[in-house]
């Protein structure tokens, strides 16, 4: 999943849960669960570097948080379910910080992480670089619909 449905979907979570252990432990649930749908990826780690990708991560933030702040604003939130909101989104995109932390660094302590992140993806159903992997329309079906959802229940 792209970073924005990520964080659609945590904030979605941070709204209607008051604990912040309990809205920690559902990001990191949904980011996990919601890898595991078929989706295409625009990071294509064969020529992707952040020096030539930052810009598509930095779209695809603005679009999430964009609908994130604006039911912050047109809500009116109080000051717990935002700081919930904000939370609910940092943790259900914070898996694919540690990968591109991993990816950058080889820090060897993320290394279990990169690899039950990558189990969840269900890489090995699919090959490096197949159709199933590609970001197409047919492949970012489950993030639009993941995404609208959630965009729907920020609102409501």
């Amino acid at each position: 999943m792209i970073l924005a449905t990520h964080a659609l979907t945590g904030a979605v979570i941070g709204k209607n849960f008051y604990h912040p252990g309990v809205i920690i432990v559902l990001s990191l649930t949904i980011h996990f669960t919601m890898d595991s749908f078929r989706h295409g990826e625009y990071f294509d780690s064969r020529v992707a570097t952040i020096k030539n990708t930052w810009w598509k991560i930095a779209l695809d933030l603005s679009i999430g948080f964009f609908f994130i702040f604006s039911a912050i604003y047109f809500r009116n939130f109080d000051s717990y379910q935002i700081r919930n909101i904000l939370l609910g989104a940092f943790f259900s995109m914070f898996p694919d910080l540690l990968t591109v932390l991993f990816w950058q660094f080889k820090w060897k302590w993320l290394a279990k992480i990169k690899n039950f992140h990558s189990w969840a993806h269900c890489y090995n159903h699919f090959p490096k670089y197949s159709f199933e992997r590609q970001w197409t329309l047919r492949n970012a079906r489950n993030d639009i619909l993941f995404s609208l959802l959630a965009i729907f229940l920020l609102f409501i």
